[in-house]
């Protein structure tokens, strides 16, 4: 019982310390960078075997977020392309990142609905493994000389088996082996300390690029920052908002809100503008922030409520 508490008292700050050793031994775990799509497939799978196939009935609800995610990530990058691309960049990838795997856990925590946040997290990486290609392109991906049809195809092979071989095994192994598959159910909390360690890699690499840009650089990454925490903000708002319609607001603001960011970073410094991935690094601070207060606001109306 005392070993659980603890771990519940930690908890909120496992993802800040993380943050900090991957900013401080940045140079030390370059070398573990190839980790980092092996780490999301595990998280992404995890997740994937909390929602049974029979539970993916997408709602009003989740058409909403996804509406959101899709429409408000094109919207902000052209509206914002006339000022720069890496910051038309990061706010595109920052509204279009997918639901983080750890975001069932802490709408349990909250007392929201986890089926509901899994099955939007399922929705929401179908959006990005069957968009990204399309969208990655319209958004200045890295230019290869390479025709329209083979970029389309490079950026696929890379993004689509890495979101949706996670979810085919988890639906194979409930339908082949269900002891197994709830065996995996069962082990949710895993994928947040496999988010952890994946936190840990992606922000190291970040630090290590923007260590290496330019003084005059620095200005346009402070922008990137706080862009990216009025977008955290605004989307965890417009998810309370969207929730409160269909009578969920925690399950709603956290899947929209609560991003994966180790994704979002691993996809920007693959084909955008590395810059741009200050946006999803400092995202992971602002999102953290404000879980981290609202475990901190719970668990204290919790013990009020003793």
């Amino acid at each position: 019982m005392k070993a659980a508490y603890i771990r519940q008292r930690l908890k909120p700050w496992i993802l800040p310390l993380a943050m900090l050793f991957g900013a401080l031994f940045h140079s030390a775990i370059d070398a573990m960078q190839w980790m980092v799509p092996y780490l999301i497939f595990v998280m992404l799978f995890i997740t994937f075997c909390r929602v049974k196939p029979s539970e993916l009935r997408p709602s009003g609800m989740i058409w909403s977020l996804l509406a959101v995610q899709l429409i408000g990530s094109a919207v902000l990058f052209f509206a914002l392309r006339p000022i720069g691309l890496p910051l038309a960049q990061a706010a595109f990838i920052c509204v279009l990142c997918p639901t983080a795997t750890a975001a069932p856990v802490v709408t349990g925590m909250l007392g929201g609905s986890i089926a509901k946040v899994a099955t939007y997290s399922i929705a929401s990486n179908l959006v990005v493994a069957l968009t990204a290609p399309f969208l990655f392109i319209l958004a200045g991906a890295a230019d290869t000389g390479q025709t329209f049809f083979e970029e389309f195809s490079a950026i696929a092979l890379h993004v689509a088996p890495l979101i949706l071989l996670p979810l085919i095994s988890a639906f194979i192994l409930y339908y082949v082996w269900r002891p197994a598959h709830d065996a995996v159910d069962r082990c949710q909390g895993v994928s947040f300390y496999i988010w952890a360690v994946s936190l840990l890699l992606v922000v190291g690499k970040s630090v290590s690029f923007v260590l290496s840009e330019p003084a005059d650089a620095i200005p346009e990454m402070i922008a990137i920052a706080l862009l990216s925490a009025l977008l955290c903000i605004l989307q965890f708002v417009a998810g309370r908002r969207i929730g409160a319609r269909y009578g969920d607001r925690i399950s709603a603001a956290q899947g929209l809100g609560q991003k994966n960011t180790v994704l979002a970073i691993w996809l920007t410094l693959t084909y955008l503008n590395p810059i741009a991935s200050i946006g999803p690094a400092a995202y992971v601070l602002w999102q953290n922030s404000i879980n981290s207060a609202q475990l901190y606001y719970k668990m204290k109306k919790t013990t009020q409520a003793r």
